[in-house]
């Protein structure tokens, strides 16, 4: 059996990873080319209950959320939520090179009666998957680190009444930039986003045809994106960067356009239609076609008679 490891608190990842003490109990910024984990680590689960925000190259180990992977081979930023698990392997790519790079651990109660405890949870990133981390452009990068260390230089310093505020807006500010450079990173792979929108589009096409949507109900955004091979939120985050829209969104488009095709052209009840396309009630099926249409299925019916 796989060993699970929980780490509850930044010291038990001081210790996990050989290093020493960690000099405030809520926040620790590590060096990661001083981390040495465990020689058995390769096979392990790993769980942490605070935020980790890494900033890395060459990492000697491959990372998993369930079956997907990452090669930390380029420099790049990742953004995980507490209680996530990830599976740990070996990364054969890396040779010979040297890990470096920073990783910066914030405990939940460190933000305890700020603002960023709840719009934190607002940042999507954090639930991206670790295949889908920023890639940062070495002034980017720069820019990183440079608040990383305003961060660490925060709370090593003699804490004061404004030290976790000013860590707070640091943080805030790392973060704020981390969604623009997300922003900037689905604008230059816009080749490879819209062969994403093309899949989509035939996914959902797909779905619509089949005679069994009674029983397999409506696409969920998770069944999507697992068709995608993507996170929901990065799937999400990124059609809405390039369509404006939302997954969910786009589902709901799909479902008028086939509504509206059968409204048109057959005279089957509204409840059949609703039925047919997915839907448990056909109340909640004419509520959904208002808000898209501002017109009721009926009178949209009646506008082609």
């Amino acid at each position: 059996m796989d060993q699970l490891y929980r780490l509850s608190k930044i010291s038990d990842y001081h210790n996990f990873a050989n290093l020493s003490a960690p000099s405030h109990p809520l926040i620790s910024l590590v060096d990661y080319s001083k981390v040495r984990y465990p020689e058995d680590i390769k096979g392990s689960k790993l769980v942490q209950e605070y935020y980790s925000i890494g900033l890395k190259r060459n990492v000697p180990y491959k990372f998993f959320y369930g079956q997907q992977e990452y090669d930390f081979d380029e420099g790049l930023m990742t953004f995980i939520a507490p209680n996530q698990v990830m599976s740990i392997g070996k990364n054969p790519n890396i040779g010979s090179k040297d890990p470096s790079g920073w990783l910066l651990f914030v405990h939940p109660d460190f933000l305890w009666n700020t603002a960023l405890a709840k719009s934190i949870k607002s940042y999507e990133f954090f639930g991206y998957s670790i295949r889908e981390s920023l890639f940062l452009s070495e002034r980017e990068e720069q820019m990183m680190v440079g608040i990383l260390k305003n961060i660490e230089r925060e709370y090593l310093s003699n804490t004061d009444k404004f030290s976790q505020k000013i860590i707070v807006s640091q943080l805030e500010l790392l973060l704020n930039y981390a969604e623009r450079f997300y922003e900037r990173q689905f604008i230059t792979r816009n080749k490879s986003n819209h062969h994403i929108l093309e899949k989509l589009e035939t996914i959902l096409i797909s779905h619509f045809k089949e005679d069994n949507l009674i029983e397999i109900g409506l696409p969920s955004v998770e069944h999507i994106a697992s068709q995608l091979n993507l996170s929901p939120n990065y799937l999400s985050s990124m059609l809405t960067s390039l369509t404006g829209m939302s997954t969910q969104q786009h589902i709901h488009n799909k479902l008028i356009e086939k509504a509206k095709e059968q409204l048109s052209i057959t005279q089957l009840p509204i409840s059949e239609i609703a039925y047919s396309l997915g839907f448990e009630r056909p109340s909640s099926f004419t509520k959904l076609f208002k808000s898209k249409t501002q017109v009721s299925p009926l009178a949209f019916r009646k506008s082609f008679n």
